[in-house]
């Protein structure tokens, strides 16, 4: 029977479909001007290295590495270690491991990929907004709206600097019930809820974007 049909192989099999899924929804998430990942980590909590749980999930970059990420890592690492322990096994024994047993032996694996490119993606693709703080920094800003029609409860897409002048792009929605944002319009940000900042129309159309 194929490696990849096997029921042996079963985990491997459901970690690469969804490595699949998650990119199809990252994808579909960028067409409708909304990010799963950006969603997911704000649902996350924050990290403050105190606890026990805070300093491995520090060791595995969460909070320096957008969570998708470390997800996609995470399965890629589990799937391909699992299919190579299969066919080392095949050959030695004759068959493969139990699904379980190597589905197991499978999760150090994963683990190790997401510690080791984990750091290495954090160095190569920084995230613009990596703290609560960051992100509470934009409120008062000029956004403009890059993709999409936004009203309340349909966000789009818009462009904002920080006061270091790099870009972030985040989902705004109006403030007010009755309003809505096509492309290019300048807006300001005044909170923020979730995933989504809340802004009216720009005020003040000479304030520096």
């Amino acid at each position: 029977m194929s490696l990849f049909t096997t029921a042996e192989n079963l985990p491997f099999g459901v970690a690469f479909a969804m490595i699949v899924g998650v990119a199809l929804l990252e994808g579909l998430g960028l067409m409708l001007a909304m990010s799963p990942s950006n969603m997911l980590d704000d649902w996350l909590p924050d990290i403050d290295h105190d606890s026990g749980l805070d300093k491995v999930l520090g060791w595995l970059h969460l909070g320096r590495v957008p969570s998708l990420v470390l997800l996609l890592l995470f399965l890629s690492g589990y799937a391909v270690f699992g299919y190579s322990l299969q066919l080392v096994m095949r050959g030695l024994v004759g068959h493969y491991l139990p699904a379980w047993l190597a589905g197991l032996a499978a999760v150090p694996a994963g683990l190790a990929t997401v510690r080791a490119l984990g750091a290495l993606v954090a160095h190569i693709v920084p995230r613009d907004e990596s703290s609560a703080v960051s992100e509470l920094s934009l409120l008062g800003r000029v956004a403009v709206v890059s993709a999409g029609l936004a009203r309340q409860g349909l966000a789009a897409q818009a462009r904002v600097r920080d006061e270091h002048g790099r870009t972030h792009f985040v989902l705004v929605e109006p403030d007010l019930a009755d309003e809505t944002f096509d492309e290019g319009s300048e807006l300001l940000l005044v909170k923020k809820l979730g995933a989504v900042y809340r802004a009216i129309r720009n005020p003040h159309p000479e304030l520096m974007r």
